[in-house]
């Protein structure tokens, strides 16, 4: 037998005969359960994301007979946990209860008792298997009295959902007990870890099955996690008012269509949880299923009703709560860039729909001579020119609101050194007489460069190149003179700074070649 590691229980096991079977999945049956007693859950790793706006009573139905291994049973009760953590429990939210399927229906826990995610993990964990028949049908007949029953904790008028997880075995029928639920308005989804027959149970779930029916493995439910849960929330949310494009400011009310522009009307109120007195309201078409709410404040919970007024039906009103996010603000961050002897450039972000205007002001440090620029809210960027070089400015950008609120980011720019020089200029002897200069080019955008030779005897030159060009040829240098080559590298406004080096030519009575020093 070869034991080897395992990222979901720390091993595996790895049987080379059927003698070892009843061992391994004994070993991982007790893996399991370490792991799941620990809290630790491992189909989709890392934080779930929430699934909040949900309203609706959600009832599993657990096949705890005892045609289901401990080993089974455990799995399932993972994924069970898996499948609902995103949820937002509550009485305005999700409600989740268990009823056993054995040789009497038993419910582990009534809807309405945990209402916290850590409540009901602690209550999930803690469920234990009951052994017995598998007699599915008189336990659907059960959930349909729990379903609808206030002492269970259910609620009138929030969607039904049920998940029966099945090893596909049933003692009993269900065909007439299933139907009356789903005659009652509750959808049914149906995981089967077994054989179970196809037709049957696709008959048994709600339609079309291909959305809610599924076969899988036992190990192999979190496949299948993420795809579920989505489409219980596409039941629970889709029958109720909810919303979405959450913004710090606005947000759209989404809801089912109940009224037609002949039957009626909609009247949705609105207000802070906080000060419902500042209520508002709003009339829309019978013919609407979405509005947008906007210039609502950030970081605030609304109250939120909608009322279907129809002169045919009665629909009950349905409510919900939305909390706008925090303010994004701007600028958020500035960025110095392009900097040059007297400009840089200056950009921040993020730009929102909110701002009207950015002002930039700047001026030297130290000092106290400040300028301002203005800039359209809908640009990001601006160029600061006419400073000074070599010199330190401080930067501060305004955002400035619709609202009249400002908010301000400062940051520090350098202008470089006026007329940056060229760096290592250097000799190289071209044969009697003859030199050439070389040189790294210059930081900026360089316009040519000037080069002039004063020799020691003769006349002196100046030679201009194109930017491009980093070296010149030097003749007519008189042996055992010394001489001074300077180059300058030439900008739009004024010349650079020059870089200047002497040159030594030999005497023609020594070696050939050239001696050079330093010298500003």
């Amino acid at each position: 037998m070869t034991v080897e590691v395992s990222r979901a229980f720390g091993f595996k096991v790895v049987c080379p005969g059927p003698d070892f079977a009843m061992l391994a999945k004994a070993v991982l049956s007790l893996g399991l359960w370490l792991q799941f007693a620990a809290g630790q859950n491992t189909p989709e790793r890392g934080p779930q994301p929430s699934a909040s706006n949900s309203e609706g009573d959600l009832l599993f139905l657990l096949d705890s007979s005892g045609s289901v291994s401990y080993y089974e049973f455990s799995r399932v009760k993972e994924f069970m946990w898996d499948l609902v953590q995103p949820f937002t429990f509550g009485p305005r939210d999700v409600q989740t209860s268990i009823i056993h399927i054995s040789t009497t229906p038993t419910m582990e826990f009534p809807f309405d008792r945990y209402l916290s995610s850590g409540t009901l993990q602690q209550a999930i964990r803690d469920t234990q298997q009951l052994m017995g028949d598998t007699n599915t049908g008189k336990a659907l007949s059960y959930a349909k009295e729990k379903f609808f029953s206030d002492e269970a904790g259910a609620r009138p008028d929030v969607p039904k959902v049920l998940v029966w997880v099945t090893d596909g075995f049933s003692t009993d029928d269900i065909s007439e007990p299933m139907q009356l639920l789903k005659d009652m308005g509750v959808t049914v989804f149906i995981v089967s870890t077994g054989r179970g027959s196809y037709l049957e149970l696709s008959a048994a779930a709600s339609q079309p099955p291909e959305k809610h029916l599924y076969f899988v493995d036992v190990d192999d439910l979190p496949i299948i996690t993420k795809e579920l849960r989505d489409a219980i929330l596409d039941v629970i949310q889709a029958n109720r008012l909810h919303a979405v494009d959450i913004t710090s400011s606005s947000f759209r009310l989404m809801w089912p269509k109940l009224l037609s522009q002949e039957t009626g009307y909609y009247t949705l109120e609105y207000a802070p949880i906080d000060d419902l007195a500042r209520k508002r309201t709003k009339q829309v078409s019978g013919a609407h299923t979405s509005l947008m709410l906007s210039n609502l404040a950030p970081e605030t919970t609304y109250e939120v009703a909608l009322i279907p007024e129809s002169n045919v039906h009665y629909f009950p009103p349905q409510t919900t709560r939305v909390t706008t996010l925090a303010e994004e603000t701007s600028p958020a961050q500035v960025l110095i860039s392009e900097s040059g002897p007297y400009s840089f450039h200056v950009s921040w972000a993020p730009t929102l729909d909110s701002v009207i205007s950015y002002q930039i002001l700047y001026g030297p440090l130290p000092g106290n001579s400040v300028k301002l620029l203005e800039v359209d809210g809908e640009h990001n960027s601006t160029v600061v020119e006419n400073l000074a070089p070599n010199t330190t400015y401080l930067v501060t950008v305004t955002a400035v609101y619709k609202s009249g609120k400002e908010k301000s980011l400062s940051a520090k720019a350098c202008t470089q050194e006026e007329g940056s020089k060229v760096r290592h200029l250097r000799f190289e002897d071209m044969g009697p007489n003859t030199l050439k200069a070389s040189w790294d080019s210059a930081d900026g955008k360089v316009l040519g460069y000037r080069v002039r030779c004063r020799r020691q005897t003769g006349p002196s030159s100046v030679i201009s190149v194109s930017p491009q060009i980093h070296s010149v040829i030097l003749t007519d240098l008189a042996s055992g003179t010394t001489n001074k080559v300077c180059v300058k590298p030439m900008y739009k406004n004024q010349p650079g700074k020059r870089l200047c080096r002497m040159v030594h030519m030999q005497p023609a009575t020594e070696a050939q070649g050239y001696k050079h020093r330093q010298r500003a």
